[in-house]
């Protein structure tokens, strides 16, 4: 049931790699648990209570609400696929409710940081560090995620404007500034003298398609040079991304368009920030405050 389940999400559900993983291993941590706690071996005839002890026992592991609630949404994907394919009629979700989570404001890094990274001479004047510095401009002035800048190809790039493949295949097309332009055409004459002719437009030293890590390790890099910030992820340029154009006078609908996601409220945390920023030039500003 569980490789079948997978093999949904990955034909049909078109998810991502690593929503597809973390469901997989949350699946088969339940199984191993049911087998060795209530010696059941069949998770499509777990109960609820079955359910709450494999949840606390994570609680007694101090184990971050956040994962705690995505195995639940694992379990809840699971045991709807089971009822929608008629394989069983019993949810055991129905009476297991998610726990509450804090809320935390997105990490961006200042403008001003930025501003000093890409002015100053953090980047080499070689193929690398002119890709270096494309990966970093492109996180940020699109606010594109990792795996959506790994994915990028020659072909995506036109008319001043980017063609990204999202979450579940969906495509949407980001505009990109004169100077994000020129950058695009200033690597990729680096790239067609280095002689690599590979489909994806980002690429290793060696001609070869980026990945995750890689990103990830420079991004954090570069980032660690100019902010004290605790996160220093690609993400966080995507947070960056949101905070600066809601910042400056975006609508919040056109950034929602711009990030790709599926609904507003997932867009709505950024404004928490920007309430933020208000607060503090009242205090700065007004006589009174």
């Amino acid at each position: 049931m569980i490789h079948r389940f997978v093999d949904y999400l990955r034909s049909e559900k078109r998810s991502s790699v690593h929503t597809i993983t973390a469901y997989h291993n949350d699946l088969l941590q339940f199984q191993t648990f049911i087998q060795s706690e209530h010696s059941l071996s069949d998770v499509q005839h777990a109960t609820s209570d079955m359910v709450r002890n494999w949840l606390v026992s994570f609680h007694d592991e101090k184990l971050e609400a956040t994962s705690i609630k995505r195995k639940i949404s694992t379990l809840k994907s699971f045991y709807k696929y089971l009822n929608k394919t008629g394989i069983t009629t019993a949810n055991p979700m129905l009476k297991v409710t998610a726990p509450k989570l804090k809320k935390r404001l997105p990490v961006f890094v200042e403008e001003k940081n930025l501003s000093q990274l890409f002015s100053a001479n953090y980047f080499t004047h070689d193929f690398s560090g002119l890709r270096d510095r494309l990966m970093i401009e492109m996180l940020y002035q699109t606010g594109i995620r990792r795996a959506e800048l790994i994915n990028l190809k020659e072909k995506n790039i036109s008319n001043n404007s980017i063609k990204v493949l999202g979450k579940r295949n969906k495509e949407r097309i980001i505009p990109i500034s004169p100077v994000l332009t020129q950058l695009i055409e200033a690597y990729q004459s680096q790239k067609k003298q280095m002689e690599f002719s590979a489909d994806h437009l980002l690429v290793l030293d060696n001609g070869k398609k980026l990945y995750e890590k890689f990103v990830y390790n420079k991004v954090n890099a570069y980032l660690n040079a100019i902010t004290t910030a605790e996160k220093k992820s690609p993400h966080v340029l995507r947070h960056t991304f949101a905070t600066h154009m809601l910042n400056n006078g975006a609508d919040l609908n056109a950034i929602k368009e711009l990030l790709g996601h599926s609904s507003l409220a997932a867009t709505q945390v950024y404004t928490h920030n920007s309430i933020e920023k208000l607060k503090n030039t009242y205090l700065q500003a007004h006589p009174r405050a």
